[in-house]
């Protein structure tokens, strides 16, 4: 690793930040259902917003610190997070609701230039092993975080949201203290454009050889698991009858696998596996898990179902994220990752929205089959168009 330091400090900032988005996120469905009445699709509208805030607003973002600096992007984006956290413990209302949401998902623009910051400070060669760490912060973040919030939530939702807010504002005092910045040859090109929506440039990053094709790899994994955003918890809740601690502890289980699969096996895998059957692999574990899920019986069979789905997703998110990166020119890192999370975030609007209408209108299995589907089509044009070599 080219710089061991800025890797460790990057990486818990965005863990503390981290935990308080895990805080929550168990949280919100049933919070959206039991307090404000809002319907299942409504749910999923409050999902979705989360991620069409972050399709507009991430590629500003990416190519803003392409041009001033990482430290300082990342830094306002925990500031306007800790915002959104104490907006959500006023919630009243589904409007209320929605805004909090909307100034999270601009806030969440910072996973882009996180994984940018790591590609300033690692080699080629170790950039899978860096961008293995944002997962290990996911899956932290989702040990520990929904715990917590389930253990808040005992004494109100509104508590849970200010515990939320001050895990990201320590995120923000952290990175403003100790968070170097690792873009020491800022862009001076004044043609950058900052459009809400570059449809010009998005269409170049996809001509790239190999990018694009990894970018939607990307967004076809990213849509098929946002099925589950809003669903999952309601699945536990309405079908299985699970409390907000059980459902707490599923997303805990998912994100210690999280943890153990990108923090061992993909840093031992990196170099020594080819990347296409790291894909593969991931491919067939995702969507065996997606698809077993609504069948899972009881939480101890849901639990062994989403061990074996969050094999998968801790492969192939890393694995993909790296490939991008090492296929992308060196001077638009940000841009370019940038570009990949828009749509990512993008496929987290569809998802969750296609997720409740379905879980609403067809049946509680609907969004976990469709997740299942897409992922295998992932799989067929992994298997016959993908090469890494």
């Amino acid at each position: 690793m080219k710089n061991r330091t800025s890797l460790v400090i990057v990486f818990f900032t965005i863990f503390i930040d981290l935990m308080g988005f895990g805080i929550l996120i168990p949280l919100l469905p049933t919070f959206a259902s039991k307090q404000l009445a809002v319907s299942d699709f409504g749910i999923g509208i409050i999902v979705a917003i989360f991620s069409l805030m972050q399709f507009l607003f991430n590629p500003i973002l990416g190519k803003l610190s392409d041009r001033i600096g990482r430290k300082p992007i990342i830094t306002t984006t925990l500031l306007m997070t800790a915002t959104s956290y104490i907006i959500f413990s006023f919630a009243d209302s589904f409007l209320i609701l929605l805004i909090s949401r909307m100034l999270a998902g601009i806030g969440g623009g910072n996973i882009a230039v996180a994984q940018a910051y790591i590609a300033d400070v690692t080699s080629k060669e170790d950039r899978a092993k860096g961008m293995a760490l944002i997962g290990v912060a996911f899956g932290l973040g989702f040990v520990f975080g929904p715990l917590i919030g389930a253990f808040l939530s005992k004494f109100g939702y509104y508590v849970a949201g200010f515990g939320s807010a001050a895990f990201s504002f320590m995120a923000f005092l952290f990175a403003f203290f100790f968070l170097p910045e690792s873009n020491l040859s800022k862009s001076k090109d004044s043609k950058i454009s900052l459009k809400l929506i570059d449809v010009k440039y998005i269409i170049k990053v996809l001509k790239i050889p190999r990018v694009g094709l990894l970018i939607v790899l990307f967004f076809i994994i990213i849509f098929s698991i946002a099925n589950l955003y809003g669903t999952f918890a309601l699945l536990g809740y309405k079908h299985f009858n699970f409390t907000d601690q059980q459902n707490g502890f599923l997303y805990g289980i998912m994100g210690a696998v999280g943890v153990l699969v990108q923090g061992f096996f993909v840093k031992t895998a990196g170099g020594k596996i080819n990347e296409r059957k790291l894909v593969i692999w991931g491919t067939v574990l995702m969507m065996l898990g997606l698809g077993a899920i609504p069948y899972g019986y009881n939480f101890i069979g849901v639990s062994i179902v989403v061990v074996i789905l969050s094999i998968g997703t801790g492969i192939l998110q890393p694995t993909i994220l790296s490939l991008v990166s090492k296929f992308s020119p060196d001077n638009e890192q940000g841009a370019i990752l940038g570009i990949n999370q828009s749509l990512a975030s993008l496929a987290r609007v569809l998802g969750p929205l296609w997720g409740g209408f379905s879980f609403d209108y067809l049946g509680y299995y609907a969004p976990f089959l469709t997740g299942a589907f897409f992922t295998f089509v992932t799989l067929v044009l992994t298997y016959y168009y993908l090469r890494t070599d």
